[in-house]
């Protein structure tokens, strides 16, 4: 069974000295053909299908807005230009069409290379570099075609608050995210959705926490997670923000732990639910630690025993993370 992988650089979804650019994705893509992945080209979802996380109300904003032309639509700043409506549609239907691969037996796993990013786009609004969920969208696509449990893990430097509120009633679909106290968008408190224990699931981790404390947290509260929820489908929001030199973001991981994180979740897919994961971007604000964090999923999506060689080894002292896990393993009973 073949890795896939779809890429939607959204060339013309720009603005003038954003983060959020296509350049994220220069260093990326002329690797692309090194890795033992197949391309499939990106369908773009349909209105419907995004109508299933968003408000209807808000897919016409968007798309009334991106006409006007280019603008900032909220403080983070988001942005839209003449081309982000269907160049969101785009990126939500390339992780549909990853999803839909991996579940009808056409892939084994897959990665969505997509933008803009979508884990900050709750179901009323836009926000946080983020239009559509893509992630939250393809997650939908995967129970109106039958399933019955999704789990969701974002390991971005930010909370994933628009997943979170896209599913935070919804049982079929398990959420976890990890991400840096602090910043933006200040949700992921680990009290978060007490209703919802063992199912909604955050890890605020502090700047610098790096390897070791990721492969803690994944021993110790990603397996305990995965296994009590017995999904039948993975789906990862990949963030290369939480490298330690993002320019943005400080949460101290390296190429090398984004590949054990990414290799300890398809373990995970493998032990649940038939290796069936997909593999979404979402941030990363620095090319080299895109393209390099992009090659440890790639690597470990083929099984590779050993991470791509990127020598970006964090030089910061980890904070001791071990009482905060353990809140957080007791506040959820693993």
């Amino acid at each position: 069974m073949k890795t896939i992988y779809t890429f939607v650089p959204a060339r013309e979804h720009q603005y003038p000295n954003h983060p959020e650019r296509p350049g994220r994705l220069e260093v990326l893509e002329p690797t692309l053909k090194s890795f033992k992945a197949e391309r499939v080209e990106a369908m773009p979802a349909t209105f419907d299908q995004i109508a299933r996380v968003h408000e209807p109300a808000l897919i016409k904003s968007i798309e009334a807005l991106c006409k006007k032309g280019a603008d900032i639509i909220d403080p983070a700043p988001t942005y839209v230009t003449k081309t982000s409506y269907h160049d969101a549609l785009l990126a939500a239907g390339g992780v549909i069409t990853c999803t839909n691969a991996v579940l009808h037996g056409d892939a084994k796993n897959a990665f969505a290379i997509v933008r803009p990013p979508g884990h900050h786009a709750e179901p009323d609004k836009a926000m946080g570099f983020c239009l559509f969920n893509n992630i939250a969208v393809a997650a939908r696509e995967a129970l109106a075609q039958g399933l019955e449990r999704v789990l969701i893990l974002d390991y971005d430097a930010h909370h994933g608050n628009g997943t979170q509120a896209a599913f935070l009633h919804e049982e079929r679909v398990a959420f976890l995210s990890t991400h840096q106290w602090g910043i933006y968008p200040g949700t992921g408190w680990y009290e978060d959705a007490p209703h919802a224990k063992k199912r909604v699931v955050n890890l605020p981790m502090p700047a610098r926490a790096g390897n070791i404390n990721f492969m803690r947290a994944a021993d110790e509260l990603f397996t305990p997670f995965v296994h009590n929820f017995n999904p039948q489908l993975i789906l990862v929001s990949a963030g290369f923000d939480a490298h330690w030199n993002d320019p943005i973001t400080s949460l101290g991981l390296s190429s090398k732990g984004f590949f054990s994180l990414s290799k300890k979740l398809i373990e995970l897919a493998e032990e649940t639910c038939n290796g069936k994961i997909v593999f979404v971007l979402e941030g990363g604000y620095d090319p080299h630690n895109v393209a390099n964090g992009a090659g440890s999923v790639f690597f470990a999506l083929a099984g590779s025993s050993s991470a791509p060689e990127a020598n970006d080894e964090s030089p910061y002292p980890e904070p001791d993370c071990e009482a905060r896990i353990k809140q957080i393993k007791a506040w959820h009973g693993f």
